[in-house]
């Protein structure tokens, strides 16, 4: 399997605090069945001020160290952009960086505050020719409230990466309700683990592989965790893939909506408890 999202590189953000730390996630991704990861660090002005040159050394020097240490393991550089002014400047110049130089860029939009004139922002990305991977919609604490949009840009042509451990329910019951309402929709894209250790957050394709096909078919899943991962690295156009069918919400759907709703609700009222 491929990765494309991992926080593998040592000490440069909230992933491998050093270089045993990122040597035992190496060999965790192997035990699981991934061949290739992209290290995808924070790059946050003020908090993770990494850039996509040093991203680069580093992650050639990290692969000459899991070589001598015999880990069979191909790693590609990449970031988890979060959303700046001026991003497409950004990756231009190359402070910002795609996925193994391709088109496709991971973009982290805010956690807990829905930003402002989203949509225009993705759509500024396509309109320069990148295909932009949000990263973890269903974990986002206002996906709930912006779904609309999620759904508009999803239409438009912006990837949706979903996290092994949401369908997992490492995440809570929101993450993966949102999960898996997107595959049922044909709204997910690719997963990855977004890995960032070996016990919290850990990597998991494989677990998370066969839960997906159980509920989406084989034939999708593949192309979830093989075919689309692996399309990135080669750089090709969208328009070459088959890209997952949109479904309407079926009844299924609304009573999954509701649960979580009412959920939501209790949740709230029992803080006055």
């Amino acid at each position: 399997m491929i990765d494309l999202h991992s926080h593998l590189l040592p000490g440069i953000d909230d992933g491998a605090p050093d270089l045993d730390a990122a040597l035992a996630m190496a060999r965790a991704f192997v035990a699981d069945g991934i061949t290739i990861v992209a290290c995808t660090p924070h790059i946050l002005p003020g908090l993770y001020p990494n850039t996509g040159a040093d991203i680069l050394r580093r992650v050639e020097w990290l692969q000459g160290v899991l070589d001598d240490h015999a880990i069979p393991l191909r790693i590609v550089a990449g970031a988890d952009n979060h959303m700046v002014p001026d991003f497409v400047a950004g990756l231009r110049s190359g402070h910002l960086l795609p996925l193994h130089n391709s088109r496709y860029v991971l973009v982290e939009p805010p956690h807990h505050n829905a930003p402002p004139r989203m949509e225009e922002f993705f759509f500024d990305l396509l309109a320069h020719g990148y295909v932009p991977v949000l990263t973890h919609p269903e974990r986002l604490s206002w996906i709930n409230q912006r779904y609309g949009a999620i759904e508009k840009l999803a239409d438009a042509g912006v990837w949706m990466q979903i996290t092994a451990g949401s369908v997992l329910g490492t995440f809570g019951r929101g993450a993966r309700h949102w999960a898996e309402r997107m595959l049922d929709e044909g709204r997910a894209h690719i997963f990855a683990t977004d890995a960032h250790d070996v016990t919290k957050r850990p990597p998991n394709l494989s677990a998370a592989l066969q839960m997906v096909a159980d509920r989406v078919g084989r034939a999708e899943a593949e192309n979830l965790f093989f075919v689309r991962p692996r399309a990135i690295l080669l750089n090709t156009p969208p328009s070459d893939l088959e890209m997952p069918a949109h479904r309407k919400p079926t009844s299924q759907t609304a009573r999954a909506d509701a649960s979580y709703a009412g959920r939501r609700v209790r949740g709230f009222w029992r803080m006055f408890q």
